[in-house]
C-alpha cells in the first residue's frame, strides 16, 4: 500500500468494479474526461491544462492496466497538447477520442485519424452572430470553435446563468435547421452532430479491446453518456467503476457515481493509488 490510499466505492456494484480492476489490471480500461476531471475549469477554455500531477499519475499507472484513454468533446491534438500527452514514457500505448469518439490520436502512431466534418457545422458558423445578436446575449459570450462541433461559452458574461437559460432554445432551433443537436455543459452549450457521445465512444473503445473492466471519470453532464454506457457494460458482466470529479455544479453525476473525489488534485490522487496498490 502505498502513500494514496484507495477510495472505498459506496456501491456494491463499483466495489465489484474495483475489485475486478484490480485482480485483472492487464485486461482493464482507464478511461478519463478532460476538462474538470484531468484538468481544471477555467473561465478561458483555451488557457486549460492538465493537473501537473496528472502525466506521472497516468505515466506509472498505464503499463499495469490494458489502456488509458482520455475521452473529450475537445479536437483529439488540442486535448493531446493541453494534457502534455505525446511522447511520454509509460503512456506508449494512450489514445484519446476527441470530438466525442469523431477523431482519435494514438500515441502510438502520434497521429489523429477522423471521418470528413458534418456540413452542419459550417452553416451553423456563419448563422451564430446573427442569432447571438437578436438572443441580446452577445455581451460576454465566447464562441470555441471546435472544427466538428461550436461551444458557445457563457462563463464571461455579466450573469452567466442568464445569458445561459436565454440561449438555450434559440440555439437548439438552430442547431435543428441544420441537423446538429445541443449539448448542453457547465455554462457551456455545445452544437454538434447527432450520435457523437463519450458513451458511444467508450463503448465502442471497450468492446474494440475486449476490456475485462472499465473505470470511467467525468464531471459533466456531457459525461452521463459514458455512465449509462458503464452501468451498461455491468449488465451484461463487464465489471466497472463510475468517478466524479466532485464537481457542485453537476449534482446528478456524483449522484450516480460509485466514487466522488475533489476535482481533479482527487482524479490524480485516486490514478496515483491504482498505481500505489498496482505496483506494490
Amino acid at each position: 500500500m502505498g502513500s494514496h490510499p484507495l477510495p472505498e466505492p459506496v456501491t456494491s456494484a463499483g466495489r465489484d468494479g474495483l475489485a475486478a480492476l484490480l485482480a485483472r489490471p492487464a485486461g482493464a480500461i482507464v478511461a478519463l474526461d478532460f476538462d474538470g476531471t484531468l484538468a481544471e475549469i477555467v473561465p478561458d477554455p483555451e488557457q486549460a491544462r492538465a493537473h501537473p500531477g496528472t502525466v506521472p499519475a497516468l505515466a506509472r499507472l498505464a503499463p499495469h492496466l490494458g489502456s488509458v484513454a482520455v475521452i473529450t468533446g475537445r479536437p483529439a491534438g488540442v486535448a493531446v497538447r493541453y494534457g502534455g500527452f505525446a511522447g511520454v514514457k509509460g503512456l506508449e500505448h494512450l489514445v484519446v477520442l476527441g470530438h466525442y469518439g469523431a477523431e482519435r490520436w494514438d500515441a502510438v502512431s502520434g497521429t489523429v485519424t477522423a471521418p470528413a466534418p458534418h456540413p452542419g457545422v459550417a452553416a451553423v458558423q456563419a448563422e451564430l452572430p446573427g442569432v447571438l445578436d437578436e438572443s441580446g446575449a452577445w455581451q460576454g459570450t465566447w464562441v470555441e470553435d471546435k472544427g466538428r462541433a461550436i461551444g458557445v461559452h457563457t462563463r464571461r458574461a455579466a450573469d452567466p446563468q442568464a445569458a445561459y437559460d436565454a440561449l438555450r432554445v434559440p440555439l437548439t432551433e438552430l442547431a435543428a435547421r441544420h441537423g446538429l443537436i445541443v449539448e448542453p455543459g457547465r455554462l457551456v452549450l455545445e452544437l454538434r452532430p447527432p450520435g457523437m457521445d463519450k458513451g458511444v465512444a467508450l463503448a465502442d473503445y471497450v468492446r474494440e479491446s475486449g476490456a475485462s473492466a472499465v473505470l470511467y471519470a467525468g464531471d459533466d453532464l456531457g459525461d452521463l453518456a459514458a455512465f449509462a454506457a458503464v452501468e451498461k457494460l455491468r449488465a451484461e458482466g463487464v465489471p466497472g467503476v463510475l468517478v466524479c470529479s466532485g464537481s457542485q455544479e453537476v449534482a446528478v453525476l456524483a449522484e450516480r457515481a460509485d466514487v466522488v473525489v475533489d476535482g481533479p488534485t482527487g482524479v490524480v490522487g485516486l490514478l496515483e493509488g491504482l498505481a500505489d496498490r498496482l505496483s506494490s
